[in-house]
């Protein structure tokens, strides 16, 4: 059978301006970027780490998914935003914990932003904060023009996307968590199935350019 001519396209991820955040990634990932990693956890730590954040983490962990959570799945040593930026690239879903100084966040604009520009699939989930409150704060002196346009445009995105809202004080943890953890778990699942169906088409491909090889060698034997 002739060997296939196909090949698989991998489009990079254009690093935005930001003089914090626009450093080259270098081919170094974390243990956990190596096992690959199916959803990653984009919150605020000082608000929802010890909370929704990591609770999420331990039920998807549970579940056999391969979450990311920054203090979870980083070793000491590890360089931050190359391990972030690779968590991002290797998901196939994204899981962002807003929270009312969410926005406050450099590096929570900056995961949003990565996620939304790379089309992974979002979960929005609104811990005490409505989506018409989440406003990027700070001028130029703080980002850089195309910073802000990035920032603005991915919390325009997250506010059109269906997600979960939750009141940290009255709302039922239980439900929240099962509720979270499931969405991701049929998003997984939705995107193997397409994943699956897409080899399926590839190798019908590659099957009929094989055989119309053969059938003109047959031809000019």
């Amino acid at each position: 059978m002739a060997a296939s001519s196909m090949h698989r396209v991998v489009v990079p991820y254009r690093a935005g301006a930001s003089r914090i955040l626009a450093r080259k990634t270098a081919p170094e990932f974390s243990k956990q970027c190596a096992a690959g990693v199916d959803v990653f956890l984009s919150h605020r730590g000082a608000d929802t780490k010890s909370s929704v954040a990591g609770l999420l983490y331990d039920r998807l962990v549970q579940m056999n998914v391969r979450p990311f959570l920054d203090n979870r799945s980083m070793a000491p040593g590890e360089k931050l935003y190359e391990s972030i930026d690779a968590g991002i690239r290797q998901c196939r879903v994204g899981v962002a914990i807003f929270s009312q100084r969410y926005c406050d966040s450099v590096f929570c604009l900056h995961e949003l932003a990565m996620m939304v520009e790379s089309n992974k699939k979002l979960i929005p989930v609104f811990c005490d904060v409505k989506p018409s409150e989440l406003v990027v704060r700070g001028d130029a002196t703080v980002h850089s023009p195309e910073d802000l346009r990035r920032y603005n445009r991915a919390i325009q995105e997250a506010k059109h996307i269906v997600g979960l809202n939750f009141d940290t004080k009255n709302g039922n943890w239980s439900e929240l968590l099962s509720r979270t953890a499931n969405i991701v778990l049929k998003c997984l699942e939705k995107e193997t199935r397409s994943i699956n169906m897409v080899g399926i088409v590839l190798v019908e491909i590659d099957l009929g350019s094989d055989l119309k090889l053969l059938e003109e060698a047959k031809i000019s034997s």
